[in-house]
């Protein structure tokens, strides 16, 4: 009887010792994953610091500052993850859903600012000293700040401006135009419309200005061009006011270019890879461009895969002065994972964003940073040059929530204004009712902007 007693006692605590065990395990586990973090980019560049370094691929760059800080750092652990940049959307939707975001995520900062609107950003505001912060331009900080608070650390950043080819600028007698071959040229808003008018005079067979609106890539540019009479936009509370008097003259300007055959035929139709390959095949004069793709069509040239010409740079000219836009390439850090895991991936991000030897990776795209700039400046002398011009840079996204569904709004308008369906005012009263649509829905939800 006792001995069945025992053997009754025995079996029943059996389960009881398992969930013990599993209970252990699973507090192991959580112990460990706050020591862990996980990092998420798209692909930027290849290699640590260069593409020809042997195995260089996109997590590169991470993996080896991670076995830096990880050597540093005794019993933490940091795996990176390289995100398709088609995916990322889809797969940041299932990770919030499921409740497994990452601690990190490496990426054009515009493209992911919602994520702060939807308050799973932490701010990094106490991981950036004052001497850091006065390394890298007011103009690059603007585009990285939403409602007084840092929600990315600047890495690296890809300025926007225009290419032009200075061979027809020679042709058509434009030679005062020309700004020196490592110099962006600032032209007025009265200087573009006569050289615009001089090249398509010194040559027929030449488009003066590039244009594109078959879809929402590289629209930035056409919302630059929409500022050139002054437009600001955005108004101060954050909403849509292109179409007023100044945006719906910029807008008349392109449909006049159009119809003066001095944009690209079939604007409306024609992809920003559309136009970027007619001006390298020399038939455009005057075309949009950034650092990456300035740099990757001279390499293109001295390397004979595009037929050799003299290009240089243009800021975007308007009545305001000279402007240019630049994308950020930044960190945004997590408040999902837990404390301990948020102060782990803060403390990561500050380590790669401001060591003195990693931060030379950011010459795959173009330095944030002022000193690394001076160090390089000699070898490199487009590096002064660019960031001299920060500037003239703008925050053209105005860090604005709903901004993907405000791009999605324009190009339909540009469209049917090139092909006469429209006014450029009934274009841009439609653009904006649409796009202040969905800021407005966008505001609504940021927890941010309510404090929640």
């Amino acid at each position: 009887m006792k001995k069945s007693i025992l053997r009754l006692v025995t079996l029943a605590l059996i389960p009881l010792l398992g969930l013990a065990a599993c209970s252990t395990k699973e507090a192991d586990k959580k112990k460990k994953d706050q020591n862990e973090i996980e990092v998420w980019l798209t692909p930027q560049w290849k290699g640590t610091y260069k593409g020809d370094e042997k195995g260089a691929d996109y997590d590169s760059f991470f993996k080896t500052a991670a076995n830096m800080y990880e050597k540093d750092h005794p019993g933490k652990k940091i795996s990176v993850q390289v995100i398709p940049g088609e995916e990322r959307d889809s797969k940041l939707s299932v990770a919030t859903q499921t409740k497994t975001m990452p601690d990190i995520f490496f990426e054009s900062t515009f493209a992911i600012s919602d994520l702060a609107h939807q308050g799973l950003l932490a701010p990094l505001d106490s991981t950036i000293d004052q001497k850091n912060k006065a390394d890298i331009s007011k103009s690059v900080w603007d585009n990285v700040t939403i409602n007084h608070k840092t929600y990315f650390y600047p890495f690296a950043q890809n300025p926007g401006m225009l290419a032009y080819n200075a061979d027809m600028f020679e042709k058509a007698g434009l030679q005062k135009y020309l700004a020196d071959k490592d110099k962006i040229a600032n032209w007025s808003l009265e200087d573009f419309q006569m050289i615009l008018k001089k090249l398509k005079e010194s040559d027929s067979h030449i488009t003066p200005l590039g244009f594109y609106a078959k879809n929402n890539q590289g629209d930035t540019w056409t919302m630059m061009y929409l500022r050139m009479y002054g437009s600001s936009f955005f108004d101060k509370s954050g909403k849509l006011n292109v179409n007023d008097k100044k945006g719906v003259q910029a807008l008349d300007y392109i449909k006049e270019l159009k119809d003066k055959k001095m944009i690209t035929f079939g604007a409306e139709s024609l992809t920003s890879n559309d136009v970027n390959a007619m001006f390298q095949n020399k038939k455009i004069a005057i075309s949009f461009t950034n650092a990456v793709l300035y740099k990757g069509m001279l390499d293109s040239m001295a390397a004979g895969t595009v037929n050799k010409f003299d290009a240089r740079l243009a800021n975007i000219p308007s009545v305001d002065g000279p402007k240019s836009f630049t994308y950020v390439l930044g960190s945004a850090v997590f408040n999902t994972n837990g404390d301990k895991r948020q102060k782990l991936a803060k403390d990561f991000v500050k380590y790669y964003s401001e060591n003195k030897e990693l931060i030379k990776a950011s010459m795959n795209f173009m330095p944030v940073r002022k000193s690394l700039v001076e160090q390089e400046k000699a070898n490199h002398p487009m590096l002064e040059t660019y960031i001299n011009n920060d500037q003239y840079v703008i925050n053209f996204s105005n860090n604005t929530s709903g901004y993907v569904e405000v791009r999605n709004a324009l190009f339909p308008e540009i469209q049917a204004v090139l092909t006469g369906e429209k006014t450029s005012k009934e274009a841009l009263d439609t653009f904006v009712e649409k796009g202040n649509k969905a800021i407005s829905q966008g505001i609504k939800r940021s927890k941010i902007l309510n404090n929640r």
